[in-house]
């Protein structure tokens, strides 16, 4: 169960709080239980969360068109530049977007997001780990199709 979890959000505390509490009587007692240790991480667990998330893979791949590869190379451009304002990775809930969505949603966060001041952004960070976490674990118990 907590190698599960870990793959949800790279926090090992925020893994043994939602461990500790199981059996949930419903997936939304999970969601909430979720979010609640997520808002509760120190600034050293958000930081280890955060570095699990630079192992990740981008969602891009699948993104397509003939702006594309200047876009990739714009991406990571603004990924540089955020890592070395922030020094954490860039982080940003992509659910609920179309494919062809992807890459200019992530092009228009990081460009904003560029412009935070560090402690908004760490917020911001937090939150949109938060979100990736509840969209993890939501898919983690969605019934195979």
């Amino acid at each position: 169960m907590r190698s599960a979890l870990l793959l949800c959000c790279g926090s090992p505390r925020w893994a043994e709080r939602v461990a500790a509490h199981r059996p949930y009587p419903d997936a939304d007692s999970l969601l909430a239980a979720s979010d609640e240790a997520c808002y509760d991480l120190t600034a050293a667990e958000l930081d280890e969360a955060l570095a699990g998330e630079s192992l990740s893979p981008l969602p891009l791949a699948g993104a397509r068109g003939p702006a594309t590869l200047a876009a990739h190379t714009a991406l990571r451009a603004a990924h540089a530049e955020y890592e070395r304002r922030f020094r954490h990775v860039f982080v940003i809930c992509l659910d609920g977007y179309r494919d062809d969505e992807l890459l200019d949603q992530v092009l228009s966060g990081i460009r904003t997001r560029l412009g935070n001041e560090p402690e908004e952004e760490r917020a911001v960070a937090a939150d949109e780990l938060r979100r990736l976490t509840r969209g993890r674990l939501a898919r983690l118990l969605a019934p195979d199709p």
